[in-house]
C-alpha cells in the first residue's frame, strides 16, 4: 500500500494477502501460520479491539468526541483484525472477496427489504 500526499491508494484483498505472505516468508514465520494459530491471534486482536470500546458506552458514528490518538489506535486494532482475517482466509484457500460477495447475496435473499405501500 502506498501513501501519496496524505492519501492512501486503494488496495485489494488479494494484494494484501500477497503482502502478508511475503512478510511472513521474509521472516520465516510461515511455519507458525496454521489456521488454528492465525485464528487464535485474531481472537486476541479482537479482544484488544473490544477493550477500546469497553467502558465508553454507546458512541456516535464517526466518533466525533474521540481524540485523534484514540482514532489512530482504533484504526491499528481494526487493521490487526483485518490482516489476520485475510491471512487466515488465504492459508485456508478461501477467496475472501468472493465468499463475502456471495454472503451478501445470500443475506439479501434471506432478509429482503420491507415493502411499504
Amino acid at each position: 500500500m502506498e501513501v501519496k500526499e496524505d492519501k492512501v491508494v486503494d488496495i485489494g484483498l488479494k494484494e494484501l494477502a500477497k503482502k502478508l505472505e511475503d512478510f511472513a516468508k521474509a521472516r520465516d514465520w510461515e511455519k507458525y501460520h496454521s489456521p488454528r494459530n492465525l485464528l487464535l491471534a485474531m481472537v486476541g486482536e479482537i479482544g484488544e479491539l473490544s477493550e477500546i470500546f469497553q467502558w465508553r458506552g454507546e458512541v456516535e458514528k464517526g466518533l466525533p468526541n474521540w481524540e485523534e490518538s484514540d482514532k489512530e489506535h482504533l484504526g491499528e486494532e481494526l487493521s490487526d483484525v483485518l490482516l489476520y482475517l485475510i491471512r487466515l482466509a488465504d492459508i485456508c484457500g478461501i477467496d475472501l472477496a468472493h465468499a463475502a460477495t456471495n454472503k451478501i447475496l445470500k443475506n439479501a435473499i434471506k432478509y429482503p427489504p420491507k415493502c411499504f405501500p
